[in-house]
């Protein structure tokens, strides 16, 4: 099969080559899932799981990508709750191969059933960002209807889908981000937009939870904005202070197959839009990795067509 592969950890996006593996294997209560549309995050060869497995051994060449939507080709022994030629989409393992390929073994459990009028490349770009800002605004911050949440990078990938979900929560958002950002962030459903780079954070006034992508000087100077007994959330680094009598919490996304499937449904129903800001096959994914700040969202690799 083809896939995008790297074996040189010191040559960064220079060392990305499309190259032939051997199918993979499904190992018990795996997936083998015929790939139609892949999600990426340009970040990920600086992560040790891509380069290691979990027990410490070099796995290169390694495959990218940790997004995956497509159609269920091989079950492995004792796999249930799928079955081949299901439509599906979720999360490949950090420590094993990943979806930039034509086939991946993923865990069962991983994976949810995609709606048929959900589309490949819209299903690829849901589970990280979905996941993480479900998980922490709900599952870590705790976030109820009628408080106050300040999500920075409002328009990203993540913070996109959080300003819609704390929404729809009844809260009231907070954006942030680039100036170019604000008529997006507003459309998404942020009651107020504060420009990062205009020095508007401090006009946020007193919040109950800071969702944070960013980290650094951003983070610390969001934990002076939360109340007393409010809560942060970061995915960029383990916070250094946290508010008074309060809480501050770095996390990773962990798969979850029925909040993947609810994540699904709303946007079946129209309730979560997901930003696909670009469309490309898999001779050009390793062009893709290189930022782009022409593209609006994400950039979804398309590897098979329905």
């Amino acid at each position: 099969m083809q896939a995008l592969t790297t074996s040189d950890r010191e040559a960064g996006l220079g060392g990305l080559a499309l190259a032939h593996l051997p199918y993979p294997h499904a190992a018990e209560n795996d997936v083998v899932v015929r790939v139609h549309a892949a999600g990426f995050t340009r970040g990920e060869l600086d992560w040790p799981a891509t380069w290691s497995d979990r027990a410490g051994r070099d796995r290169t060449p390694t495959v990218p990508g940790h997004e995956v939507s497509g159609v269920v080709a091989a079950l492995g022994y004792g796999t249930t709750g799928v079955t081949v030629g299901q439509r599906v989409f979720g999360l490949t393992d950090w420590a094993r191969d990943g979806s930039l390929a034509e086939y991946v073994a993923v865990e069962a459990r991983n994976l949810a059933a995609l709606p048929a009028d959900v589309d490949h490349t819209v299903a690829a770009a849901l589970p990280i960002s979905g996941l993480t800002a479900w998980q922490g605004l709900f599952d870590h911050a705790r976030l109820t209807t009628g408080q106050t949440v300040l999500i920075h990078g409002a328009a990203g990938a993540v913070g996109s889908v959080a300003v819609q979900l704390a929404h729809e929560a009844g809260a009231r958002v907070i954006g942030t981000g680039r100036a170019a950002d604000r008529d997006t962030a507003l459309a998404l459903g942020a009651h107020v937009f504060l420009d990062l780079d205009a020095g508007e954070l401090a006009d946020a006034g007193e919040v109950d939870v800071v969702f944070d992508v960013i980290g650094g000087d951003v983070l610390a100077r969001s934990t002076a904005l939360v109340r007393v007994g409010g809560t942060v959330v970061t995915i960029a680094e383990p916070p250094t202070v946290r508010p008074e009598d309060g809480r501050a919490l770095f996390f990773v996304v962990e798969p979850d197959r029925a909040r993947l499937a609810d994540l699904a449904q709303r946007v079946l129903d129209g309730r979560l839009s997901v930003r696909v800001g670009a469309v490309r096959p898999l001779a050009e994914a390793a062009a893709a990795f290189a930022p782009d700040r022409s593209v609006q969202g994400r950039t979804i690799i398309r590897v098979a067509e329905d």
